[in-house]
């Protein structure tokens, strides 16, 4: 998937939906961590690729925010 079409299908999220995908993120996040501290992480470049959707979450997250003040 591009990173156009996630930052269009993040937009289509309503905070509920944000805060959930965010907190599965980060538990998928801590699992790739605990992983590779274990030597058994499969794919490195996925450590990467929750990170920075982690990051777009967080910026459509405070558009929003400064949008509402």
């Amino acid at each position: 998937m591009k990173s156009r079409d996630q930052i269009e299908e993040i937009k289509d999220m309503n905070e509920l939906e944000l805060n959930e995908k965010y907190r599965e993120l980060m538990k998928e996040l801590f699992n790739l961590r605990f992983q590779g501290a274990t030597a058994q992480l499969s794919s490195p470049a996925r450590f990467t690729q929750v990170r920075r959707e982690i990051a777009r979450l967080k910026t459509i997250a405070k558009q929003r925010l400064i949008r509402i003040r």
